[in-house]
């Protein structure tokens, strides 16, 4: 039996499995932007450790997979989620220099308590 799929055998017949995997990576960091900026609005940083998490599952499963074309494909979804912690942390930064709207419902690190 074949390990591949019919859409990665379609895809080297006519050489574009390279294509098909860097518009994978297009369509996933595209995608990861608005999460990073609704995720930081309304959970703030403390949402990081759920892309930590995405990252790891989807890297486990490119392990597993042995379809090159889908295998790829998992692992830019992978470490695209690896590289938005990392914006979840930036976009806070950038909400703190008015870049982006805050969330007037949370309490932002740089917000001076008052104890009265």
């Amino acid at each position: 039996m074949n390990e591949y799929s019919g859409l990665t055998m379609l895809l080297e017949q006519y050489g574009l499995i390279g294509v098909a995997i860097g518009a994978a990576a297009f369509l996933a960091i595209g995608l990861f932007l608005p999460v990073v900026i609704k995720c930081e609005y309304y959970f703030g940083t403390r949402c990081w450790w759920w892309f930590l998490v995405l990252g790891i599952v989807m890297c486990g499963l490119s392990v597993m997979c042995k379809d090159v074309f889908w295998s790829a494909t998992l692992a830019v979804i992978g470490f695209s989620s690896f590289w938005t912690i990392k914006e979840i942390f930036d976009q806070q930064e950038r909400v703190r220099k008015g870049w982006f709207p805050r969330n007037p419902k949370r309490v932002y690190p740089w917000d001076k308590v008052t104890a009265e």
